[in-house]
């Protein structure tokens, strides 16, 4: 499902128009990553939370050029899915 399918979805099912849900929606994911980049969680209860993971300093090769590179330890985006969110997919997904 792409970013233009939620709209679509979120504007057939509220009767709101298109741009509208569009803005709303890139509000909505504007707003998420701003709070993760001032480490700041967002947490939507029913649904899941927006986290950072840290990660640590690693050593790492470049097989083309042959060298040895260190990863300094960073912070990653996550998403942890909330137990109803999980149960939910789990008895629902057919496998393909």
């Amino acid at each position: 499902m792409t970013k233009a399918d939620i709209v679509n979805e979120v504007a057939k099912a509220t009767g709101m128009e298109k741009i509208a849900v569009q803005n709303v929606v890139e509000a909505f994911m504007e707003s998420v990553k701003n709070s993760l980049a001032k480490d700041e969680d967002v947490f939507l209860r029913g649904f899941g939370s927006f986290i950072t993971k840290k990660r640590a300093q690693k050593t790492a090769r470049n097989i083309s050029q042959g060298k040895t590179i260190v990863i300094p330890e960073h912070y990653i985006p996550a998403f942890k899915p909330a137990k109803v969110f999980m149960n939910k997919v789990k008895t629902n997904v057919k496998v393909k």
